[in-house]
């Protein structure tokens, strides 16, 4: 696992380095360092697993350097992150294989103090007991708990009570679900669960939504069926949004914020390819991936191209429905891109004003009658409740319409983890009036 260990290492400091997303650094990156799948498995799992609780390393790594004033260059840094993290959460890594293998990636370094600097940090740390940072509040101690930022701890327990916010900090960390959409236009679920088990890929249906299953295990993209188009991933919540939309066949639908094209490829399945589906995204290499994907599932009915969704634009369609996913700050997602939980909450106080001004553009695409849904992949009720609040405050020609299924007569959802075990998402169903 030496290897293994080196390239985690690198792919972090490579992020510090370069500001990269998590995902695409390790989907890009990872392959070039020959590993075996088991090695590609560790490998991934520590660098996702220290990244996820740098907070609560980092914190341990302040209190026990004996210098307070010592820079520590970001290299090292990671070694002593990925140390401590096989130390605390990783159980198949005994402690002293943890220590001497943090020692070996400082060894060939020129300062010849480092590797007794290491050693003497981790074996600290394990003589004492492993303990973990002590908070002066409750606030701070679910902070270093779940090594989530104070502000954001401080924001969910104000806007979703003390019980909520414990449930999505606990969501917050560990191996996120997958689930896939099946293409119910060329499979079904059980037929589908029948040739990824072919293949390697343990699976199983779900009972909502409908034509989602559950990935268990094996690399499910690297399948002939997914090659086939038989199915893409997707999350439930981003599935429910789909449905919410209540998309038929026959009907002008506008996906305004598409890019990768996931909700698209639902719709237009839930459509039976019948119809017109337009799908946007602001950059042309985001396009393309709608249209490759598209391809690949066999539907037809999806036309991708660039547009800036806060621009009106006079000869798009009049559609039945419009699908309004807005950029936003990904608080659902953390445990997929841990390195949200670095930005600042400043950071994020732009986003409700564009997200209304795109709201508020999209609105003018819908015909009378027809159907608006504003979804984010966020909990945060600035981007969510009160973008839809002022949204109806300043237009009277729409209401709130019912979402139905499993959220009945509500008109808007915060679909929390915990509900169906899924990314957090907000989703609001309105409709124009027909007067």
């Amino acid at each position: 696992m030496a290897n293994a260990r080196k390239a985690a290492v690198r792919l972090l400091t490579k992020l510090d380095d370069n500001n990269a997303y998590s995902n695409i650094l390790l989907d890009k990156e990872l392959d070039r360092f020959g590993l075996d799948e088991r090695d590609k498995h560790f490998a991934t799992a520590l660098f996702y697993g220290t990244l996820e609780r740098r907070i609560t390393l980092d914190r341990i790594i302040e209190l026990r350097l004996v210098r307070k004033a010592d820079r520590l260059s970001n290299e090292v840094r990671n070694i002593l992150r990925t140390g401590l993290y096989q130390l605390l959460y990783m159980d198949s890594v005994p402690d002293h294989t943890a220590v001497d293998e943090s020692v070996k990636l400082v060894s060939c370094k020129r300062n010849p103090a480092l590797p007794g600097f290491v050693n003497g940090l981790l074996r600290g740390f394990v003589r004492d007991g492993k303990p973990l940072p002590k908070g002066k509040t409750k606030a701070e101690e679910l902070m270093y708990e779940y090594s989530c930022p104070l502000w954001l701890v401080e924001k969910w327990k104000s806007e979703y009570g003390e019980q909520t916010a414990l449930q999505m900090l606990k969501a917050s960390v560990g191996r996120p679900p997958v689930t896939a959409r099946v293409n119910t236009l060329r499979t079904t679920p059980v037929a589908l669960c029948e040739m990824l088990s072919r293949e390697g890929v343990a699976c199983e249906g779900l009972d909502l939504p409908t034509g989602c299953i559950k990935i268990l295990g094996g690399s499910a993209e690297k399948t002939q069926a997914y090659r086939q188009g038989l199915f893409h991933v997707q999350d439930i919540s981003s599935q429910l949004c789909a449905a919410a939309l209540d998309a038929r066949a026959g009907m002008t639908v506008l996906d305004i914020c598409s890019a990768p094209g996931g909700k698209a490829f639902t719709i237009a399945e839930q459509m039976e390819n019948k119809g017109r589906l337009f799908a946007f995204d602001l950059h042309e290499n985001r396009v393309r991936l709608i249209r490759s994907g598209a391809e690949r599932l066999g539907l037809d009915i999806i036309t991708a191209s660039p547009n800036d969704a806060k621009k009106y634009k006079e000869d798009m369609p009049q559609a039945d429905r419009v699908l309004c996913d807005v950029p936003c700050s990904g608080l659902g997602v953390i445990r997929r891109k841990p390195e949200i939980k670095f930005k600042s909450n400043d950071e994020f106080e732009r986003l409700p004003e564009i997200q209304l001004s795109i709201l508020s553009t999209s609105s003018r695409y819908v015909k009378k009658g027809g159907v608006l849904v504003y979804s984010t992949c966020t909990l945060s009720r600035a981007e969510n409740d009160e973008v839809i609040d002022r949204f109806l405050s300043e237009n009277n020609e729409f209401s709130p319409d019912p979402i139905g299924g499993v959220f009945g007569e509500s008109y808007k959802a915060s679909i929390t983890p915990k509900r169906f075990d899924s990314d957090g998402f907000f989703i609001a169903r309105l409709k124009r009036n027909e007067g």
